[in-house]
């Protein structure tokens, strides 16, 4: 498990040390940093997974991430031309340290300028953890909205790929929907029957929209590489409707899969999640955060970036249940201040309540209803 992340001129950070647990929300307004966070680990897998890592490059723009050039990259008020990563582990002794020189004539980054003080085995220990090594699933906020079939790939199940923008996740589920869970799972509590992750998914499909059900057809479009899904609602002691096509029940639930399939995901998974409210209504946002702090009790390691209280209450509630510890979940408020962000990490205690409240971390709702309660004239 990560249990530190630190950046030094990495976009909006001119520094930056992240203390990380079990369950990790980065909260902030639009462009404070959050998502830079996410990026700065795809970045660093995708350049281990194509070789440019251990020969000492950083790949910008590959098959899991694209951050445009170095430009786009380098923090702007930085005074001088490297980028620096720190990671701690719960599993290797020594920390993850590369700092990377950027050549602007060439437009990359590489250690030929500036070089790290890591040996090569001690980078050997680290590749074989996260988040270069293990299952690693990213759902990013423009994920595959609802298709009338979805594609699929023999490749990306064996390799239990989510793709880029999530379109392989019937993919993926029509892959592993038999793939037995343990009966004492956190997740699996109000599943029926023997717990598998096609029934747990299910179960929690109804919690988060109540009645609603998936239903894949993998046969009938295989010989075309495609997947045919289906979704009926029902409601306790009536008859299910007959399948709509995603396409006819909005976006809530195609936008919603994604992520449920990632928090079910086994334990020792690494999951980056962007916008995990997207398109679900509020009481859906707040039984995902449940879900989420069921899957960081089980073992899953997750960094969620998110605007929703909604979503942030229902990890809070978890913590008041005594679904997870206070200690296996950190917030994080980022805000921005020209072309720096900063972050502030409120502590949460045994009842879900926040140390503090920095203004601006979700009040919004409280400055409504104040303006509404006072008396016009």
């Amino acid at each position: 498990m990560l249990k530190n992340v630190s950046l030094s001129n990495f976009k909006c950070f001119p520094e930056l040390t992240l203390g990380c647990s079990r369950l990790n929300l980065l909260c902030g307004v639009n462009g404070t940093g959050k998502s830079s966070v996410i990026q700065s680990l795809l970045v660093l897998r995708q350049s281990y997974e194509t070789g440019d890592l251990t020969d000492g490059r950083l790949l910008l723009a590959g098959p899991s991430i694209d951050l445009g050039t170095g430009e786009d990259v380098i923090h702007d008020g930085a005074q001088v031309d490297f980028v620096r990563f720190v990671l701690l582990s719960s599993e290797v002794e020594h920390p993850f340290d590369m700092t990377f020189g950027y050549d602007r004539t060439a437009n990359e980054f590489s250690r030929s300028r500036v070089q790290s003080g890591m040996d090569y085995n001690e980078l050997s220990e680290w590749i074989t953890v996260q988040p270069f090594s293990g299952l690693v699933h990213s759902v990013t906020a423009e994920r595959l909205g609802p298709r009338k079939s979805y594609l699929r790939s023999e490749r990306h199940a064996r390799t239990n790929d989510l793709g880029q923008s999530s379109q392989f996740a019937l993919n993926y589920l029509l892959a592993n929907d038999n793939q037995p869970m343990s009966q004492t799972d956190p997740r699996c509590e109000a599943a029926v029957g023997m717990p598998t992750v096609n029934v747990v998914l299910d179960t929690w499909l109804q919690v988060i929209s109540p009645g609603a059900h998936i239903n894949i057809d993998g046969d009938s479009a295989a010989a075309a590489d495609a997947i045919i899904a289906g979704y009926t609602f029902d409601q306790t002691g009536d008859v299910p409707t007959r399948p709509f096509r995603p396409t006819n029940v909005g976006f809530g639930l195609s936008y919603t899969l994604p992520v449920i399939l990632a928090l079910l995901s086994e334990p020792g998974t690494l999951c980056l999640i962007e916008n995990p409210e997207a398109h679900l209504h509020p009481r859906g946002q707040t039984k995902l955060g449940e879900l989420a702090a069921r899957a960081a009790k089980a073992g899953v390691q997750i960094f969620v970036e998110t605007h929703s209280d909604h979503f942030m209450d229902g990890v809070r509630i978890a913590v008041r249940d005594g679904i997870i510890e206070p200690e296996e979940v950190t917030f994080n408020y980022f805000e921005r201040e020209g072309n720096t962000a900063t972050v502030t990490t409120p502590k949460i205690d045994k009842d879900g309540r926040l140390s503090k409240w920095p203004e601006g971390f979700f009040d919004q709702a409280d400055e409504n209803l104040a303006r509404l309660l006072v008396r016009k004239g």
